[in-house]
């Protein structure tokens, strides 16, 4: 990479996406010498990136945090208005980007000065996030997140505690492999030492991670990929209903809007078969609902008893809305 100033933006990019780098496998990744290496990490220094050094057989480098954030085109107020919106990003304000912004977030941790992060935890403290469902058993305290997250990043053995759904606490010792963002909740794939097999955490049940300091090489997972993972171990948990419809919609236009919670199977073009899930069974009527196509409940006849009882509620309303519109 002959071009010093599009090495060294590179240098930066892998010091950020990374805790540690050994320097041989930088020089690898940049294609120059270790001598080159060390005037490209001086070149970032004097720009005001804190770039530690560890000498030895095995030294290398990291960014770590410094005195004061480093050069970037965003002031202070801009990096705690940054690490916020991040945050909302993650706890699912906007949906499509939780998981990068997990990613983003993490790396303007990693950098941010304690007096910033002061700031953003102050402000943080004070916000109530509103939202349409109240499910606090899902909500996910910050720091969390993003130390699971670095873990992750940095394939580092993660300790945590872990409360299963009846309320047993167990301390867990595992390879942390990837975050995986369904519906509401979060989850961790992680293999499970103790137990020595693959295993699906919520974090919200979990709590106190710690890195361990000790690297591991990465386990191939069983799975196509995480989201794969975590989908396949929660339609194999018991669940009160187990819903199927038929629904006049294309397979891919179904699986576009519910397929991270459902199984759709096109049966005839235009008309999809739909089986879920679920321990109540208002969240499948809402997911029907959002098709905007005609749907038959094949089971259970409670699902299509609510629902009846939901269309003459909702015809009643509508009627009075009309009703109150002619008196007038």
């Amino acid at each position: 990479m002959a071009d010093t100033s599009a090495r060294t933006l590179r240098l930066l990019t892998l010091l950020q996406s990374h805790r540690y780098w050994p320097g041989e496998e930088l020089s690898t990744r940049l294609g120059v010498s270790a001598r080159t290496l060390r005037r490209d990490v001086d070149r970032l220094r004097e720009l005001g990136y804190p770039v530690e050094a560890r000498r030895g057989v095995d030294g290398g480098y990291q960014l770590a945090a410094g005195a004061a954030l480093p050069p970037l085109v965003i002031d202070d107020e801009e990096a705690v208005a940054l690490a916020v919106g991040l945050q909302a990003a993650a706890d699912g304000a906007l949906e499509g980007i939780a998981e990068a912004s997990v990613r983003a977030l993490a790396k303007v941790v990693q950098v941010m000065p304690a007096r910033l992060r002061r700031r953003v935890e102050a402000l943080r403290s004070v916000t109530v996030p509103a939202q349409w469902q109240t499910d606090t058993a899902a909500r996910i305290d910050p720091d969390t997140l993003t130390a699971v997250a670095l873990a992750c990043r940095d394939t580092e053995r993660l300790h945590f505690r872990y409360r299963a759904a009846d309320g047993t606490a167990t301390e867990r010792h595992t390879e942390p492999h990837g975050l995986v963002r369904l519906g509401r909740r979060w989850y961790l794939v992680a293999y499970d030492l103790t137990r020595q097999a693959w295993r699906t955490f919520r974090l919200d049940r979990l709590a106190g991670p710690e890195p361990t300091g000790a690297r591991f090489l990465p386990r191939t997972l069983p799975a196509e990929d995480a989201a794969e993972f975590v989908r396949a171990g929660l339609q194999g948990q018991p669940r009160p209903h187990r819903v199927e419809a038929l629904v006049d919609a294309p397979a891919a236009t179904v699986r576009q809007k519910i397929g991270a919670w459902s199984e759709v199977e096109e049966i005839a073009p235009g008309r999809t078969r739909v089986r879920m899930n679920a321990d109540a069974l208002e969240w499948p009527a809402m997911a029907l609902g959002s098709l905007e196509a005609d749907f038959r409940i094949v089971s259970p006849p409670e699902l299509a008893a609510l629902l009846a009882a939901w269309g003459e509620r909702f015809t009643r309303c509508t009627g009075s809305a009309e009703q109150a519109e002619s008196g007038r």
